[in-house]
């Protein structure tokens, strides 16, 4: 079982386009909430979401990370 969350957001923004990427790719960055260049999201840092920036780290950027 995982760990309960504890409630730390992280801020994301999408600094390339996903154009001649693969659907998955494409796909993780909607999940994530990005859907055009220098959008910035604010979402919960949880497991899943970090595995999510780790397959689309080449088009995203750690922004901020607050506890």
């Amino acid at each position: 079982m995982s760990k309960p969350h504890t409630g730390a957001m992280i801020t994301i923004e999408q600094i390339a386009s996903p154009n001649r990427r693969p659907d998955r790719q494409r796909g993780t960055l909607i999940g994530l909430g990005l859907n055009k260049m220098h959008r910035r999201k604010t979402i919960k840092d949880t497991p899943e979401v970090r595995g999510m920036l780790n397959k689309v780290g080449h088009l995203v950027r750690i922004v901020d990370e607050k506890p």
